[in-house]
């Protein structure tokens, strides 16, 4: 499969200057966002067909993120677009200096099926934001939500600025053997080391959204009810298909039983009458089959139960789980927690930071010496203290991973940055010339150097 003309395509119409206007751009984030308003049960219904997710869990977890993301996009972009004057040197002078923002150009935004939507949408607007053209390619594992997304986008652009491409392994390998301006990819480490050989061939910039395994401690300090709810909010959220879902917990000794307690007790509160019928599925059975392997890695306290038909996994708690064992090996991706107790915090911290950095970490505590300590010495992505989850959803700060959680971070701002070359430029003026950077050197010029550079 040959996508080259689609590039040369969307080449041709970005190097025309077609998307280089703030007015433009606003018009096309204002396109997706009516969009978006309007085919909110298209993206309900596949989203059903595709894991069993609700209305309310689409909602908050995708289009709302989405719609939120583009209200900040359209509000602040014309500040945004602006050049920055910046102080320029004595030694320059007579001159101005400013920051020029540029847009990368060709995109190609690779998205998975965790979040197929938000994780597909929320870089394209960044893309668009920036003044970019963007090659879309949702996953094949949630194909109903691909098509809708495909749908969407083809409805609202031409494919020599938007343009997307559904499938699967075959097309993923094709568009990677084209050459693009930036590229933005969300999955796992493992695809992510290819995606950047591939655009190591022709040094092309790229964000790597990752994962990994991201602790939760609880320290004995906690309010356990709390920590319980919150945890648990954060593990059956999307059945635990989340990168930044809680992957393995920290307990204090003292309050593991009380824990348990708590858990439990919140989880029979999120589905009362044992009803789990709106809960998440496993994406597909090749998922459903891995994450069913992992219950046999401690002992079961909580849930366990699962429905091959339905690709379903109960809410799991596991205990006496060992640092070697296979659930402790691999993301879990699904709603499974195993426990491992502690006594003394450096027994977390020296497990963690001996492990790949996580994208997340999650920290309960009313210790102020203890927050101090793991977050001087724990490297992740980013994360919470005395909560799950929802430091990423928020327009105001960037989220991305760091080491084998991945490179380059978005959201906000930080999502115009991505897609951003910030050109430095020097304007100077013509009616001084200062002679002494020019050659022949002299004693007294080398003085004058001296005193402007120092």
């Amino acid at each position: 499969m040959n996508f080259h003309s689609l590039i040369e395509k969307q080449r041709e119409f970005f190097q025309q200057g077609n998307t280089r206007s703030p007015e433009f751009r606003v018009l096309m984030l204002r396109k997706l966002q009516d969009s978006i308003r309007s085919n909110e049960g298209l993206f309900n219904n596949a989203m059903k067909k595709d894991m069993n997710k609700c209305p309310s869990e689409v909602y908050m977890t995708e289009i709302g993120m989405v719609l939120e993301e583009l209200s900040f996009h359209i509000r602040h972009l014309s500040k945004w677009v602006r050049d920055k004057r910046v102080p320029t040197p004595l030694a320059q002078f007579p001159a101005k200096s400013f920051v020029s923002p540029e847009p990368y150009g060709v995109t190609l935004i690779m998205a998975p099926w965790n979040y197929p939507i938000q994780l597909c949408l929320v870089p394209l607007i960044g893309a668009i934001s920036a003044g970019c053209t963007a090659v879309v390619k949702p996953s094949a594992y949630a194909p109903a939500t691909s098509h809708a997304i495909a749908w969407v986008l083809k409805t609202i652009y031409p494919e020599e600025y938007i343009a997307v491409v559904e499938g699967g392994r075959d097309q993923n390998t094709a568009l990677l053997e084209e050459k693009y301006d930036y590229i933005f990819f969300t999955g796992s480490p493992a695809v992510g080391r290819l995606v950047m050989e591939s655009a190591a061939k022709n040094l092309t910039p790229v964000t790597l959204e990752l994962g990994g395994k991201s602790p939760v401690i609880v320290d004995k300090t906690a309010d356990l009810m709390l920590a319980a709810k919150r945890i648990a909010f954060g593990k059956v959220l999307n059945a635990g298909q989340t990168c930044v879902a809680p992957d393995y917990l920290f307990v204090h000794r003292d309050v593991k039983d009380k824990f348990i307690i708590f858990y439990k007790l919140e989880l029979a509160m999120f589905f009362p009458g044992d009803t789990v019928q709106d809960m998440n599925t496993i994406i597909n059975e090749k998922h459903y089959f891995r994450v069913t392997r992992l219950l046999d890695s401690g002992k079961i306290v909580e849930g366990g139960n699962t429905d091959r038909r339905r690709k379903f996994v109960e809410p799991t708690l596991l205990d006496e789980v060992k640092l070697d064992s296979p659930i402790m090996q691999e993301e879990i991706f699904g709603p499974i927690l195993p426990m491992i107790t502690y006594e003394n915090i450096e027994e977390c911290i020296d497990y963690i930071v001996k492990q790949p950095k996580p994208l997340a970490l999650y920290l309960f505590t009313k210790n102020a010496e203890v927050e101090k300590q793991v977050l001087n010495k724990c490297s992740f992505g980013g994360g919470c203290i005395n909560d799950t989850i929802i430091h990423l959803a928020t327009s105001h700060m960037g989220f991305g991973g760091v080491g084998n959680s991945g490179m380059g971070s978005y959201h906000g701002k930080k999502s115009f940055d991505t897609f951003t070359h910030y050109r430095s430029i020097v304007k100077k003026a013509n009616w001084l010339d200062i002679p002494i950077r020019y050659r022949p050197y002299s004693k007294r010029n080398d003085k004058l150097m001296r005193f402007f550079l120092k």
